[in-house]
């Protein structure tokens, strides 16, 4: 991403590095704060900032199997984009556990944590929030879920003490296997 931005907007490392973290932070993504504020195209950050390995993810079949049991349907939505997502999904070998896939392509381009990119994601799967559950790893981007009715996980090393948050694990097959 810093590489992009250096690139892109003609700056140094540092200058890039310190738009890319500001960028994250006021508008939710890099990438929003780069439309926002130098209306680059979306698509080909995507594509090269998502350009990367994916071998050094190891499958987990584990999951797969937790996952599988769950209950509804399994839906992946994602800041990132959907291919990328499922090239993630592929490597770790969760792709046949999820239904659909939605990356930021399909809000518009509008990023979590706004509301907006969520009633649009959850409207175009026919989601009902009072019968799901969202598990996030940004404890910012559950707001908006919970105050749609989702019951909502944050997925992390250390837990983050707030309202919009029914549930914390560090722990994400520890967490599934108790619920399965």
């Amino acid at each position: 991403m810093t590489d992009f931005v250096m690139r892109t907007l003609d700056v140094g490392r540092a200058q890039a590095d310190h738009l890319r973290r500001t960028y994250w932070a006021e508008h939710g993504t890099t990438l929003a704060g780069l439309m926002a504020n130098h209306d680059i195209d979306a698509d080909a950050y995507l594509d090269e900032v998502h350009d990367i390995r994916f071998d050094v993810l190891e499958p987990d079949p584990y999951l797969a199997d937790l996952l599988a049991q769950l209950p509804g349907r399994r839906i992946v939505y994602t800041n990132g984009s959907a291919p990328y997502a499922a090239q993630v999904l592929k490597a770790r070998g969760l792709e046949a556990a999820f239904d659909a896939i939605y990356g930021v392509e399909h809000a518009g381009y509008v990023p979590k944590p706004q509301s907006a990119a969520f009633e649009r994601v959850f409207a175009m799967d026919g989601l009902d929030p009072t019968q799901a559950a969202m598990f996030e790893d940004d404890p910012r981007n559950l707001a908006a879920p919970h105050a749609m009715g989702l019951r909502t996980v944050h997925v992390a090393p250390e837990p983050e003490a707030a309202d919009h948050i029914h549930h914390h694990t560090d722990d994400l097959n520890d967490f599934l296997g108790r619920l399965v």
